[in-house]
């Protein structure tokens, strides 16, 4: 029997649950494991949780989507999540990233998205929603005629990770680029973190945006 992504629910919305349940339960590979109706049961639940990734809502009573995080951080709770809201300021999606979200879907979107969310993210992949990117791509360009423009750090990256920050602005998967320069995925991931690292961004957009303002791309 093949291993099923067990996913958990957190919204105030039941009727929102409910169609979620409904959209995942097509998939022979996800199995939901129960779901939260507040912030304060989503903490009650994590502390023996059995799921993979959580599909966490922001607005919720009791303690938000934000304070949740906050908590988990707090606490070291390990489990990968996906920020499903209609709220999708630019600056609101940086927070929560940087509070350890792996993903934001807006709900909007959620019927075409959240299941390749779920399975990339699994995998270990951040997932963020194209017109979302595009929003976090404003604002980085906004950011950057209010900054110095920042130093030419290529000397800094080995032809390699060049290539592979080429191919992550070209908004390339990692099984892609594994494909592409005949690598496993592993070492895609860890030429990823590498970029990370040395760029000192956080995620794919502000790989993207390096790459753009310095004509990697």
């Amino acid at each position: 029997m093949n291993y099923k992504i067990k996913v958990h629910i957190a919204d105030d919305h039941k009727i929102l649950i409910d169609g979620v349940i409904a959209l995942l339960n097509t998939e022979d590979d996800i199995e939901v494991e129960g779901y939260s109706l507040t912030g304060r049961q989503v903490i009650n639940w994590s502390s023996n949780n059995t799921a993979d990734v959580l599909v966490l809502d922001i607005n919720m009573p009791e303690m938000d989507g934000i304070e949740v995080l906050k908590t988990f951080r707090k606490r070291n709770t390990q489990i990968k999540t996906i920020i499903l809201s209609s709220l999708s300021d630019p600056k609101l999606v940086q927070e929560m990233i940087a509070l350890g979200a792996n993903g934001f879907v807006d709900k909007s979107s959620a019927n075409e998205q959240i299941i390749d969310a779920i399975k990339v993210v699994h995998n270990g992949i951040q997932y963020i929603s194209e017109d979302i990117k595009e929003k976090l791509l404003d604002l980085y360009t906004s950011d950057l005629k209010e900054t110095i423009e920042p130093q030419f750090l290529h000397g800094d990256l080995t032809e390699r990770e060049i290539a592979v920050l080429k191919l992550i602005a070209e908004e390339k998967s990692s099984y892609e680029i594994a494909d592409k320069l005949n690598v496993s995925l592993k070492t895609v991931e860890t030429y990823r973190s590498n970029l990370y690292k040395k760029l000192k961004v956080k995620n794919v957009v502000g790989l993207a945006m390096y790459a753009v303002r310095n004509k990697i791309v």
